[in-house]
């Protein structure tokens, strides 16, 4: 658990960017643990409560986050939480944390970026994926090729990705009475010719006993071109999510 260093930092400002989603932008006096990090999924862990429980085995509230654009030097970094009313930890805290307010973080942690070799990318994902996916666009060539398929509850939580000309982007609206789902969509894309590299994370039923399967089974895409992760689930708070994905992998490994 104490394998990772834990940073305090300090909230520098704070911008509302969709309904539901906020950044906070941060700074911390040591941020040299994110010297070299060339991930672009690369995350750090929200400690709510006692930074030392961590150390002596216990496990404070933990919440995961993505690190946007961490600057060593300048000892900066940002954070989007989305925020729906009261409900869980960390998306109440940042709707009213003010310049000035402090948290620690644990990390970081990273395992996925967009591979340059690969002839074509697929980005799938929900609100909870879209620092990352903007990030992983971000980093591509400008002769990048692919998809970017992003579920959002409306057309006002949708926001600028600075995707490639060469990478569709497309939205999904949970209020549109047509609306099929992540996983449909991805489906229902023109599969291209080549190798594809795929990011896919977000709201574990879609991404976990959907999508991977279908890109795994029925695309073929090797196990070491998929990026696939759940990042929260329906009805679950992080803990009981956590007890969930454990479950999850003990079964797929006694399989």
């Amino acid at each position: 658990m104490g394998s990772k260093p834990v940073t305090r930092l300090t909230v520098t400002d704070k911008e509302r960017l969709t309904p539901g989603m906020v950044r906070l932008r941060f700074h911390g006096e040591d941020l040299s643990a994110f010297a070299g990090s060339v991930f672009t999924d690369r995350y750090v862990k929200l400690v709510f409560g006692d930074p030392a429980a961590i150390e002596r085995g216990e496990r404070p509230a933990l919440r995961t986050y993505t690190a946007l654009d961490p600057d060593p030097v300048a000892g900066t970094l940002a954070i989007d939480f989305v925020v729906h009313g009261d409900a869980g930890v960390a998306g109440p805290w940042a709707a009213t944390a003010e310049p000035g307010d402090t948290i620690n973080v644990r990390g970081p942690g990273g395992a996925y970026a967009p591979d340059a070799t690969a002839d074509w990318h697929l980005f799938a994902g929900d609100e909870a994926a879209v620092p990352a996916i903007r990030q992983s666009l971000a980093a591509l060539p400008d002769d990048a090729e692919g998809y970017a398929v992003v579920q959002v509850d409306t057309a006002a939580h949708e926001q600028p990705l600075g995707a490639p000309a060469g990478v569709e982007v497309v939205w999904l609206h949970r209020s549109d009475p047509a609306h099929a789902g992540l996983a449909d969509a991805v489906r229902a894309l023109p599969w291209r010719d080549g190798r594809v590299h795929a990011f896919v994370h977000g709201e574990a039923q879609a991404v976990m006993h959907e999508i991977r399967p279908f890109l795994l089974h029925e695309r073929g895409v090797p196990r070491e071109d998929l990026s696939v992760s759940g990042y929260w689930r329906q009805g679950r708070t992080e803990e009981a999510f956590r007890e969930w994905k454990a479950a999850l992998a003990a079964t797929e490994a006694a399989g």
